[in-house]
């Protein structure tokens, strides 16, 4: 049987309702349960299951025609995954499934869209089966070895195809991209620069190597963060040529040979001014290069001015007297405005300072709603991100979409409405356009594609230019677009415990030391706004990295000639606490609390 592609197809036919009858481009006439229930019983039989694997592999696959007469001769292609899985069970090498996958992608174009088709109109569960198995076997090459097989590259290949079928499927026959991320696998940074510098230098020929950056939807997240960071550092512009850096009026001279630094001279009493300024007169070009802040006369090179820098700048630019944006009723989240109130070259260069900051590794505060980032990585926003906005302007329009059909035209409703205190007709062709039973699915799709697209097409694509004169797009679109607002804004996953267990003690501090017991217990103790406090005080931000708070390893050392009257001090770019030693409880509490809930006497010195 399992030595003629003929017996395999005839077989496992669906036979309820004669389905078998109806197989075409868009149904492959499978009974999978049947399918399923065959290799169960097979793979109780070890000896069998030997030579099956045996006859697939050096009898069946290399019988398959590229180009089968008829629909039905594609069928073996979706029964031959399920011995796969069976085989997967039983730990057995990967040779047939990268045999299985190279013999899929010998298919014509034709025969490959129809197999696509199928893929598109499986089960749920059958999908999520099979690309469990297709991971499993791409998991076991990449964890044994780093060679860039032409197996490695089949597999890629394949999975491929199946995750455009998912996107294809739509409605409850979509499985969750998550599913296809190779959660597990933990790669060697060697391997992944080097997979960068590949995808930037060759092009997408059939000879080229397997290249992982080809697949992101496969990525987990901190391969993704991982491979941002190498194609930063790839593309820093190096010190090639003479050219005046625009930083007037600290540096209005032609040098000879510009550090491979993009420099701000900055005034704290002026800081949107100035960044504006700065920004607006550099080259372009200049903004990929890493990002050093200087504040007023200081020369001091550090990466707390940095952090400083965009900490404050970005609590500046995000409240309402800067007049950038508009925001939703309760005033916790911003979006663009429909008329701005400044000029537009604003939004361009808010765009660097974003781009800036997720190219410098730096968090900010982008209290935008999920659209933002959507639209950052060409996701078109829905009514679903409407209801974190507004959620009163979003239920209004859930009402219109469930009320009864034949009352629609009761509600007296027309395509005129009102955003951001602008008077807009969602039908330019046809004024005061009644909403029906028959067009109010228009209506919604229209307003929510006008308040997230059309309103603001003008200052979004100004931001937009922005933040990719810094960061590269395509891999920007790596991420998904929670995973895009995770990494520029972090998480309040605040784990406390994590923090402390990952603390590391040097000079005469350790774990045990009286001192150190104390601080634990007055950290315990205090409230969990108190706690954020500590962390901005800390490391320069209030919230925790995406990855959690495994990344942050706190440094914990007395502070040099001091005394109980000295505060604990913080170099955020190093996460160092410098902690004098106190004589009691009650002293450290205190210096401690008033430390973290001085702002940090930055700006109000």
């Amino acid at each position: 049987m399992f030595s003629s592609a003929s017996c395999l197809n005839g077989s496992f036919l669906d036979k309820s309702c004669d389905k078998h009858y109806q197989t075409s481009p868009k149904q492959s006439g499978l009974d999978f349960s049947l399918v399923q229930g065959a290799f169960r019983k097979l793979a109780k039989k070890d000896k069998v299951l030997t030579e099956v694997e045996a006859v697939v592999q050096h009898t069946l696959l290399p019988s398959l025609n590229e180009e089968p007469i008829g629909v039905e001769g594609l069928r073996v292609y979706l029964v031959l995954p399920e011995l796969l899985r069976v085989l997967h069970k039983q730990h057995r090498r990967t040779d047939l499934t990268e045999a299985v996958a190279a013999a899929i992608l010998k298919l014509h174009p034709d025969k490959m869209q129809v197999l696509v088709d199928w893929w598109s109109s499986l089960k749920l569960s059958v999908t999520t089966k099979h690309i469990r198995m297709w991971k499993k076997a791409l998991s076991v090459i990449l964890t044994t070895t780093h060679l860039r097989t032409p197996g490695l590259k089949h597999l890629f290949q394949v999975l491929d195809h199946l995750h455009r079928a998912n996107q294809k499927a739509g409605g409850t026959h979509i499985v969750p991209d998550s599913s296809f991320c190779l959660e597990d696998i933990e790669f060697n940074p060697m391997f992944l620069e080097e997979d960068v510098k590949l995808w930037r230098s060759l092009s997408k020929q059939d000879q080229t190597p397997a290249i992982f950056c080809r697949y992101p939807f496969l990525m987990n997240l901190q391969s993704k963060i991982k491979v941002f960071n190498i194609n930063a550092a790839l593309t820093k512009n190096p010190p090639n040529n003479r050219q005046r850096t625009g930083m007037w009026p600290f540096d209005m001279f032609l040098v000879a040979a510009p550090a491979p630094f993009f420099e701000l001279r900055l005034r704290r009493a002026s800081l949107i001014e100035d960044t504006f300024h700065q920004l607006s007169v550099a080259y372009h070009s200049t903004f990929k290069r890493s990002l050093v802040v200087y504040f007023d006369e200081d020369a001091t090179l550090t990466a707390v001015y940095k952090r400083d820098f965009f900490l404050h700048l970005f609590d500046k630019l995000l409240v309402p007297e800067s007049g950038m944006f508009m925001y939703n009723d309760n005033k916790t989240l911003a979006w663009f405005p429909a008329m701005p109130r400044v000029e537009e070259k604003r939004y361009f260069l808010f765009g660097v300072l974003c781009g800036m900051a997720l190219y410098n590794n730096n968090m900010v505060h982008l209290p935008f709603p999920m659209a933002f980032f959507k639209k950052l990585v060409n996701i078109k926003p829905s009514l679903e991100d409407l209801r974190e906005f507004s959620p009163i302007e979003a239920g209004s329009l859930q009402y219109i979409l469930d009320y009864p059909d034949d009352d629609v035209e009761n509600m007296d409703m027309t395509f005129s409405v009102m955003w951001g205190d602008v008077a807009v007709e969602l039908d330019p062709k046809e004024t005061g356009k009644l909403v029906t039973s028959a067009n109010k699915k228009e209506f919604v799709g229209t307003y929510v594609n006008y308040i997230f697209n059309q309103s603001v097409e003008v200052v979004f694509e100004e931001f937009r230019k922005g933040f990719f004169k810094v960061c590269d797009m395509d891999v920007v679109e790596f991420f998904q677009p929670e995973e895009l607002r995770g990494v520029m804004v972090g998480n309040e996953n605040f784990d406390w415990e994590t923090l402390k267990q990952n603390t590391v003690y040097e000079g005469e501090y350790h774990a045990g030391h009286p001192n150190i017991v104390t601080f634990w217990e007055v950290f315990e103790e205090l409230t969990e706004d108190q706690k954020k406090a500590f962390l901005l005080f800390l490391t320069g931000c209030d919230r925790v990295p995406i990855l959690g708070m495994n990344q942050i390893r706190m440094r914990v050392q007395t502070l040099l000639n001091s005394s109980q009257q000295h505060f604990p001090e913080a170099l955020t770019c190093h996460s160092l606490l410098q902690l004098p030693i106190y004589p009691s409880k009650e002293t450290l509490q205190s210096r401690l609390i008033e430390a973290v809930g001085h702002n940090r006497g930055f700006w109000n010195e």
